[in-house]
């Protein structure tokens, strides 16, 4: 019988798209008391990789990415994905959002973000929620085909580098 492994802890991410600095203290208060105090923080990059956002959100995006200091298990995405959703809601105004919050989690290998939109290579996790590998690590941090145009970029692998050193020394640390 084959024996089942269990993963290691990994370290959680959010990428957070908003137009309306004004609003980011408040985002994230509460993404520390729902996720975990923020360990790291990227400058705000402009998001200009596509239009997507524009219409619901407005011109002079930027996407900032996170780390939190607490570790977790990977199935935990689904319900942090459910979770950041309920925040996009919380800030929204007239039905319109004001923010997205893309969490996803790092691991030694490769960089992981929840999706509620089904394509081709995401992977179905439950609850309406699916896996999407976006970036693999391999003596650098290299893009999926289907990633998404500003991380295929490599704009972020400098932060998302750093937050890789900082999560293998908590992995040593926990033995």
């Amino acid at each position: 019988m084959a024996e089942t492994t269990y993963p290691q802890p990994v370290q959680l991410l959010t990428g957070v798209i908003l137009g309306d600095m004004d609003i980011l203290g408040p985002v994230e208060q509460e993404l520390e008391r729902r996720l975990s105090a923020i360990e790291a923080k990227s400058p705000a990059y402009p998001f200009e990789a596509t239009t997507y956002y524009g219409e619901e959100m407005g011109d002079g995006l930027k996407r900032i990415l996170y780390a939190f200091k607490d570790l977790v298990s990977p199935e935990t995405i689904v319900e942090i994905k459910l979770a950041t959703n309920e925040i996009e809601c919380e800030f929204a105004t007239d039905g319109k959002r004001r923010i997205n919050i893309d969490p996803g989690y790092m691991d030694f290998h490769k960089l992981v973000l929840a999706s509620a939109k089904f394509l081709g290579q995401k992977i179905y996790l439950g609850k309406g929620i699916y896996a999407d590998p976006t970036l693999y690590y391999d003596k650098g941090w290299k893009p999926y085909k289907w990633g998404f145009p500003d991380f295929r970029s490599g704009r972020y692998n400098e932060f998302l580098t750093r937050v890789r050193g900082v999560y293998k020394e908590k992995i040593r640390s926990i033995g």
